[in-house]
């Protein structure tokens, strides 16, 4: 959930890792420093907490001309409170060894202990300091040794960055299911959590997989594993486009990112519509298609949002394909003793293809020899590699913490997955044919739906001070319901509750008065009269109602005159086009509230802890 950037080369390395950090930011943004070796051995380090610009400030000229080596780091706390002692690098009792860390150790506490009984001092909460400590009990002047030797003891996970004051011009770098990759450039190397942080000086990469060592000097890499012995790595060419990451016109990347939604949207299914079969062209599958033809049970895993795209999926692939498929949450599915049978596959849903549970999920399947899917945004990522077969989303960086264009683009990778799987099995070709010819509207519909962003403002600015919403949907818009309310808590901070509507006379109803806000999704569809009731049956105990609804539909202004509307589609796409005023209805209501929308408290985007 961290970010880490190392260089060492022939530039000025300070420059270079502040500019990384702040394309890392969005993974984590509560506190961030910077160690760098300079031309006489000596290692300065600043750390500070709050955003990179604090920490850019600071630097103002500290870091020597002639620093070549250097990490740095931008945390998101796990273990101790935000504060200076807590940020990272970490360094030991000598002030030799200096690291950067994402992940968790898990047994921390018990090497902390023994450490201290052997004169160690500690002056951080971390679980990362033990690190330190522990390569530093292994020192014998030369650190990838060393590094080795700790790892070894070492439970949890781990993207590690080292150097050493003792032992200069070199950094070790290190994985366990914590993202890191080398870029190669000319005569330089960027080691990095996320491969954004380094397209900007080369598109050459090599992925460090688990329980991999790299040691990088000025004009060389080596790998090797914690037995240290020789492993070979070959490089990719990386041809992600990061170049948009930046707010342009719009006040936040949130805000940028709901408006590229129409593009995303057709960025996703370019290339993979064959309307004349009424079929999907996903290459990513065609490699196990005779495999997929086989499966007769489907488990979802995700987590947030994607979890979410699961469920609305889950509607899809049963309906159309006749598939009985499960949805979990990735984060309880590995502590599960799941049944799988021989024809089971299961299908993991991740924007960062890192998250931590979702990766888990895919060993324990792979353990198990079960067929493994992935729907995931970054390319080259760790659930990517991993997985048999997939597709990517192609929907750019998502750099504001609370995904949208990730979302509706997984909502429609799930609709060509049903596609594709549909017309192998039960789906006619007159229905492949209209979902093709719905899918290609709703770029239009989206544009449309944004076009009344000025309206979805005056109703945030109606309801921003509410302290609770329920939201309620009913079968493919019940799992939007449920995004609805968690868009609104993760940046708008307002208690929020996502809800299928027919349950609310079991129980929640009971909190309905003039104070506790409802929003529904109301679009004309299979259960548009019982949508409608339950809608009635809120206004009847005098609750305040907001509605998304389709265009012209009549009967709902008898309810309530706070209406969105959406185009009317197919039931199965209306998800894609009820989430996105929910999107803009929680970005409008955090601004108003003062919030930060792109970094919202507590919350970082990419989660690689449990």
């Amino acid at each position: 959930m961290c970010g880490i950037i190392g260089y060492i080369g022939k530039n000025n390395a300070a420059p270079i890792l502040i500019e990384g950090l702040k394309r890392l930011e969005y993974r984590g943004y509560d506190s961030a420093g910077i160690s760098v070796i300079d031309k006489n051995g000596n290692v300065k380090t600043i750390k500070k907490i709050g955003k990179i610009e604090n920490l850019e400030k600071s630097i103002n000229g500290q870091m020597v001309i002639g620093g070549l080596c250097g990490i740095a780091h931008t945390r998101w706390a796990t273990h101790g409170i935000v504060n200076e002692l807590n940020a990272h690098p970490h360094f030991d009792c000598q002030k030799n060894i200096f690291l950067v860390h994402n992940g968790i150790i898990e047994n921390y506490s018990d090497l902390k202990e023994k450490l201290i009984k052997e004169g160690h001092k500690f002056i951080s909460q971390t679980d990362t300091e033990v690190v330190a400590h522990l390569i530093e009990k292994f020192f014998e002047g030369n650190l990838e040794n060393a590094v080795a030797k700790a790892l070894k003891n070492i439970k949890g996970a781990y993207g590690l960055a080292v150097i050493s004051k003792k032992d200069p011009n070199k950094i070790v770098i290190a994985k366990k299911s914590s993202p890191l990759l080398v870029g190669l450039g000319e005569n330089e190397f960027i080691i990095a959590s996320d491969a954004s942080a380094i397209l900007a000086y080369t598109k050459q990469i090599i992925h460090l997989n688990d329980g991999e060592i790299a040691v990088i000097g000025n004009d060389k890499i080596n790998f090797t594993n914690l037995d240290q012995e020789i492993i070979s790595k070959k490089s990719e060419i990386f041809n992600e486009d990061f170049n948009n990451a930046d707010k342009g016109k719009y006040q936040h990347f949130m805000l940028k990112e709901i408006f590229e939604q129409p593009k995303t949207l057709r960025n996703s299914v370019i290339g993979r519509l064959i309307k004349k079969e009424g079929w999907a062209k996903l290459g990513g599958l065609e490699i196990i298609e005779n495999k997929l033809r086989e499966i007769d049970r489907l488990i979802i895993v995700g987590c947030g949002s994607a979890y979410l795209a699961g469920l609305v999926g889950e509607y899809m692939l049963e309906e159309y394909v006749g598939l009985p498929t499960e949805v979990e949450f990735a984060s309880e599915f590995r502590y599960r003793k799941p049944i799988f049978g021989e024809n089971t596959a299961l299908l993991c849903i991740s924007q960062s293809g890192e998250t931590a549970d979702t990766l888990a999920a895919v060993e324990e399947a792979k353990r198990k020899g079960i067929l493994t899917l992935g729907i995931v945004n970054s390319v080259g990522s760790s659930i990517a590699r991993k997985t048999d077969a997939g597709v990517y989303n192609h929907v750019g960086p998502e750099i504001g913490v609370a995904s949208t264009k990730a979302f509706t683009s997984q909502l429609e990778i799930l609709v060509l997955l049903t596609l594709f799987l549909g017309r192998q099995r039960q789906m006619s070709l007159v229905m492949g044919q209209r979902i093709i010819k719905e899918l290609e509207r709703l770029p239009i519909w989206v544009e449309k739906i944004l076009r009344q962003a000025p309206k979805i403002k005056k109703l945030a600015k109606k309801y921003y001070k509410s302290k609770d919403f329920f939201f309620l949907g009913r079968k493919y818009n019940y799992p939007i319901a449920m995004e609805g309310a968690l868009k609104l808590k993760e940046i708008s901070y307002i208690h929020a509750e996502g809800y299928g509507a027919g349950e609310m006379k079991h129980g929640p109803i009971a909190m309905i008065d003039k104070n506790f806000i409802t929003f529904g999704i109301a679009p004309i569809d299979s259960v548009y009269e019982k949508m409608l009731s339950n809608l009635e049956e809120i206004k009847a105990r005098n609750g305040k109602i907001l509605v998304i609804a389709t265009e012209g539909d009549k009967k709902i202004q008898k309810i309530t005159k706070d209406v969105i509307s959406i185009p009317k589609t197919l039931e199965m796409l209306t998800p894609i086009l009820s989430v996105v005023p929910l999107q803009l209805f929680a970005y409008y209501c955090a601004v108003f509230n003062k919030h930060d929308v792109d970094k919202p408290r507590n919350l970082a985007k990419s989660v690689t802890v449990e």
